[in-house]
């Protein structure tokens, strides 16, 4: 079976923000599931929607984090706490039920917090290398400065599949690349990538919480992983082998098996 991805711009009004025109792929049928991607970018989850929706039947929404790709981003939209708010209220919008959400790196950090409102729309959240706390020992990498090659030694257990020659990208995905991070700073701050109080705060999570981990995670050590999931009432901790900070990318059967879609 295969799954085609729609790509729409839904306004969505957010208490507080206002209107604010999104970006969003949505495939498939069936059980609802929200992928959150992180600071690489919404085509880091492409593929990995693609399966899920494929594997099981499964409704898939995907995203663009306001500022990333090109698109807009209102001044008011300026933390992880406002990207919660924002895609819970799409999950209404869209009138989703008993929704699954994964989320990768930043992404995995903004499910933290739609988990932390109570969200009765919201079953399970899965949580992909995810940052946003404070563990002492284990700061998040600075990745501030380095390279495309660097970064990529980082982020994957085998970056030969991933390498791109910097000489090679295009101007126009240059700009792209850096108004993606520039958006990324003013959401999550850099190059802390953590919210001081975060750590203190996901004990009030009460949903079903995966924490899944790439045991080759140079970006955040498995070690802040095994916190994170420490921290939550009940979550479930696996560490992913041959895997670096982007699951979905580099083993996304792994992922897919890991979250028992079937």
């Amino acid at each position: 079976m295969t799954s085609t991805a729609e790509s729409t711009t839904k306004t969505v009004n957010v208490t507080g923000i206002g209107p604010v025109d999104l970006t969003v792929q949505e495939q498939g049928d069936g059980r609802p599931f929200l992928v959150l991607h992180g600071g690489a970018g919404p085509q880091s989850v492409a593929k990995f929607a693609q399966l899920l929706a494929e594997k099981g039947g499964n409704r898939v929404i995907t995203p663009t984090h306001p500022g990333f790709s090109g698109t807009p981003r209102p001044d008011q939209l300026n933390s992880v706490a406002k990207l919660a708010a924002l895609y819970l209220t799409l999950v209404d919008d869209l009138g989703l039920e008993d929704v699954t959400v994964i989320g990768n790196s930043v992404g995995g950090w903004i499910a933290a917090e739609i988990a932390l409102l109570g969200a009765a729309r919201i079953s399970g959240i899965v949580l992909l290398d995810a940052v946003g706390i404070e563990v002492d020992g284990h700061p998040v990498a600075d990745v501030s400065g380095l390279s495309v090659p660097e970064i990529q030694a980082l982020s994957f257990h085998d970056p030969t599949p991933f390498r791109v020659d910097p000489a090679t990208i295009p101007d126009a995905q240059r700009a792209i690349m850096a108004a993606n991070g520039a958006a990324l700073a003013v959401y999550a701050g850099s190059p802390a990538m953590a919210d001081p109080t975060l750590f203190g705060r996901i004990n009030a999570i009460s949903i079903p919480t995966l924490v899944l981990w790439g045991d080759s995670d140079r970006i955040v050590e498995p070690a802040y992983g095994e916190a994170y999931a420490s921290a939550i009432p009940g979550a479930r901790f696996e560490v992913l082998p041959a895997t670096g900070h982007m699951p979905q990318m580099e083993t996304p059967d792994l992922v897919l098996d890991a979250v028992a879609v079937e």
